[in-house]
């Protein structure tokens, strides 16, 4: 036989041993009203959103390790249709944009998948992550019964699902997908789209049943959806959701761990006691699968933050900070019930279920195999309930549920927090020597009309003519003042400008009479100035900027962007009339993006002599500003604190790292100096940071760094002071904690922080609690009770001291005798790192 021959034979035989290797070890997906099956198996699914662009790919491992530690079997992320197709039919699978990738880092952690393909994802991102292309398509409709739409959804829709087929990442390819989506939340925008919006619905479904990916299709929010779709529930709470079919079971793709965060808005939190009594009485209520919106947020790079105003933080409160930090007591406090939950599977998923009203409590028990397991639930946001079973007395604290395994002994209450709490802080880059950075700069050219720029004879729509390839868009015209007989001339005169571009700048002659922005909720303004003209010809620069496109509701894709008009001069004169030129049928030039943004200055390796060291100046808007630093040593999280600039975009070695904005305050008002978890979560409910700027550090990723000579450009839009500019590190500063006896406490510094001092502990009736964010100054130092373990201190310090974590068997065993009669015995801690 010959080389080749040989050679052929064996790619051959690897490519049967390939194939039947995925073949053979191809999950069959399926479901009944009692849950999603794998390989017949009914199973718990507990999943967490993480979007592949809001984080990098050196992030990934992390992100799903940390994801998996915390009880998750599954993670869930959008594809993000503008990222890969900005062009049409010029895709882009790179970088952060790797979906394969992604999914890879799932199934390499041993995770299933969900794919919320869409294509529609809302999400905060900008135009609901449709490329802004579509809506330039003659004759096109989105999100309705349009061929011109439906058409290119189709494209994409096939692409991503035969990009997946080809790396065999289906389940039923031996991949880790159990799970797509079409559209999303269709249902709360359908009666908009009248008979059309229910015909475009059911293609949807049919257009991806087509597909053979293998796995379940789902669509969320959708009651009316068709077979062999599951319709699925958003929210905060979905323990009252019923699906459409008997045969489908009970699934929430959306339970929202927090709230995104708007410009001008300040920081929105949900308790960990709630949102764990909104997934326990989930489960308790027959729900097998709930998927945490976020798991972790992370962040708007680039110009992907939509809303409009969605800041380029997109933390949400969630378990993982923005960073990829466990946000403790919520990741912790979820990871407990998480635990609990998939211990109990068999009995939630096959057990005969009874439901019982007792004592003004839900209680619900599940029989399976002999052993049952109960669930007591307590609504009433007020009160306790105590309550007999068995012989035994339960007190159920308000708006919590108890979870008994084994219907005896409570082993987990959603509002008795153990975790660790954890108080994140900022410190200074220790590879600076000098506190402050060595700038340089240049100005940004204003545009000006030129021969062969493109004209139309109205104000057109901004997204139209920009496709979001850039914030901004000029809108040039002329007016030509006659000395003798025009009706404005010796008269004073205002420019009046009506627009929803967020912000306009105005210039005439090219030089700059004022801007204004609009504020978070009035995007419709107006401008107003003063202005003087020359007789003969005078040139009118409007710059409108965009913070975001709009991404949800009924048609949002056609709200208008930019400019819209009237665009007036009116020139007022003492005793008469005022005279209004109306502008806004001029002929209007056109000029999209910035000069510097076209010359791709942000990378800053222009030419040296392009920038300027002298006369550095501070305030001035339309700068553009560039140094060097060295990379914090170490691992932990890397933000640059932009405190004093106004508004714009910054950049680190070509890498966007968003929109900032630190200029934009919150209001002072709305804020809660402590949070109560009981009663129902609203965005409105258990906000912080009043008075403060919306967002004032922003995040740089590891893997945009080198170790030294690292290039930040910024774009100064408002003007400010470079010099205030500082890198900084993100770490654990304090521990607190508040463990109940019988419970493993666990207590880490993250990272590669060890735990330097204990600063207080007491084992017995400890007074004190831990409550930050909301702790005012001081109120978590605790005091000793009336009994307390003598040597508890000292075995803590053993256990943890110089450690990056330790564990805490709370009881008497461990930390010796308390001489406390009360029921329940707990370990207060208070630890440095």
């Amino acid at each position: 036989m010959s080389t080749m021959d040989s050679s052929s034979s064996f790619l051959f035989l690897s490519l049967f041993v390939l194939c039947f290797f995925s073949i053979s070890n191809a999950d069959e997906i399926t479901y009944d009203a009692r849950g999603i099956k794998i390989n017949g198996e009914r199973k718990i699914l507990i999943s967490g959103s993480i979007h592949y662009p809001r984080s990098t790919p050196e992030m990934w491992p992390d992100l799903i390790q940390k994801s998996k530690d915390g009880g998750l079997n599954a993670i869930e992320t959008y594809v993000f249709w503008d990222l890969h197709e900005p062009k049409r039919r010029q895709y882009d699978f790179t970088r952060n944009k790797d979906l394969v990738r992604f999914i890879k880092t799932i199934q390499a952690h041993g995770l299933y998948a969900v794919l919320r393909i869409g294509p529609y994802v809302c999400a905060e991102w900008t135009y609901g992550g449709f490329p802004v292309w579509l809506h330039n398509q003659p004759g096109i409709q989105l999100r309705t019964n349009n061929t011109v739409y439906m058409n290119e959804m189709q494209t994409f829709t096939t692409l991503i699902v035969d990009m997946m087929k080809q790396e065999n990442l289906f389940a039923s390819q031996g991949g880790p997908i159990i799970i797509s989506q079409i559209e999303n939340e269709y249902g709360n925008v359908v009666a908009a789209y009248h008979e059309a919006g229910v015909q475009y619905m059911n293609w949807c479904a049919n257009m991806a049943a087509a597909l053979d990916t293998g796995v379940p299709w789902i669509m969320c929010q959708q009651d009316n959806a068709p077979q062999p779709m599951i319709n699925t529930c958003n929210g905060f709470y979905c323990d009252g959701f019923t699906p459409n079919n008997p045969n489908s079971p009970k699934m929430w793709t959306e339970n929202w761990s927090g709230w995104f965060k708007n410009w001008g808005g300040s920081d929105p939190h949900r308790s960990p006691e709630d949102l764990a009594f909104a997934v326990a009485r989930f489960y308790q209520s027959g729900g097998t699968f709930q998927n945490y919106y976020m798991y972790h947020g992370g962040t708007n790079f680039g110009l992907v933050a939509g809303g409009p105003y969605i800041t380029t933080s997109y933390d949400y409160d969630a378990p993982l900070d923005e960073y990829g930090n466990k946000n403790q007591p919520k990741w912790g406090h979820l990871r407990d019930l998480h635990l609990l939950l998939l211990s109990m599977e068999k009995a939630l998923t096959y057990g005969d279920v009874k439901n019982l009203a007792y004592d003004s409590i839900s209680v619900t028990i599940y029989s399976y195999e002999g052993k049952s397991s109960c669930f007591f639930g307590n609504s009433f946001t007020d009160r306790d309930v105590t309550t007999n079973y068995g012989g035994i007395n339960y007190t159920i604290p308000a708006w919590s549920v108890s979870i008994l395994p084994d219907c005896s002994k409570e082993v987990y209450n959603t509002a008795k927090v153990n975790s660790q709490y954890s108080t994140f802080v900022k410190k200074g880059n220790e590879a600076e020597a000098k506190p402050s950075l060595k700038w340089t700069w240049r100005d940004e050219t204003i545009e000006r009309i030129k021969p062969g720029q493109f004209t139309a004879p109205e104000l057109l729509d901004q997204k139209s003519l920009v496709e979001d390839t850039s914030d901004y868009l000029y809108y040039m015209t002329n007016v030509n003042i006659s000395t003798n007989d025009d009706p404005i001339s010796g008269k004073d005169l205002t420019l009046s400008v009506n627009t929803t571009g967020h912000v306009v700048h105005a210039f005439v002659n090219r030089e700059r009479i004022g801007y204004i922005h609009a504020y978070l909720g009035e995007f419709e303004f107006q401008f107003h100035q003063s202005i003087t003209l020359q007789p003969g010809n005078n040139e009118i620069t409007l710059l409108s900027a965009t913070v975001g496109l709009d991404n949800y509701g009924p048609n949002f894709d056609m709200i208008n962007q930019g400019i819209h008009g009237p665009v007036q001069i009116i020139a007022s004169s003492n005793g008469s009339a005022d005279i209004i030129k109306d502008l806004s049928n001029n002929q209007w030039v056109y000029k999209a993006g910035l000069h510097g943004e076209d010359k791709k200055i942000y990378n800053g390796r222009a030419r040296y002599s392009q920038w300027k060291s002298d006369n550095l100046p501070i305030n001035k808007p339309f700068v553009w500003y560039k140094t060097t630093f060295d990379a914090p040593p170490g691992t932990d999280p890397v933000v640059v604190d932009l405190m004093g600039l106004g508004k714009g975009h910054a950049w680190v070695n070509g890498h966007s790292l968003g929109r900032y904005w630190p200029s934009y305050s919150a209001p002072e008002e709305g804020c809660s100096a402590e949070c109560d978890y009981r009663g129902p979560y609203k965005p409105e409910k258990c906000r912080t940071n009043c008075g403060n700027p919306s967002q004032r550090w922003y995040h740089v990723p590891r893997s945009f760094l080198a170790n030294t000579d690292n290039r930040l450009v910024l774009f100064e839009e408002f003007g400010g002071n470079p010099f205030l500019v500082t890198f900084q590190t993100v770490a654990v500063g304090s521990i607190c904690a508040n463990a109940r006896e019988g419970y493993t406490l666990e207590l880490s510094c993250q990272g590669q922080r060890a735990i330097s001092n204990i600063k207080f502990a007491s084992f017995g009736d400890p007074k004190g609690t831990c409550e930050y964010p909301f702790a005012t100054a001081g109120s978590q130092s605790f005091k000793k009770g009336t009994c307390e373990a003598a040597g508890a201190l000292s075995i803590i310090q053993k256990l943890c001291v110089g450690k990056y974590s330790c564990s805490i068997d709370v009881s008497e065993q461990i930390l010796g005798p308390t001489g406390c009669t009360v029921d329940t015995r707990r370990l207060a801690v208070e630890a440095i790192c």
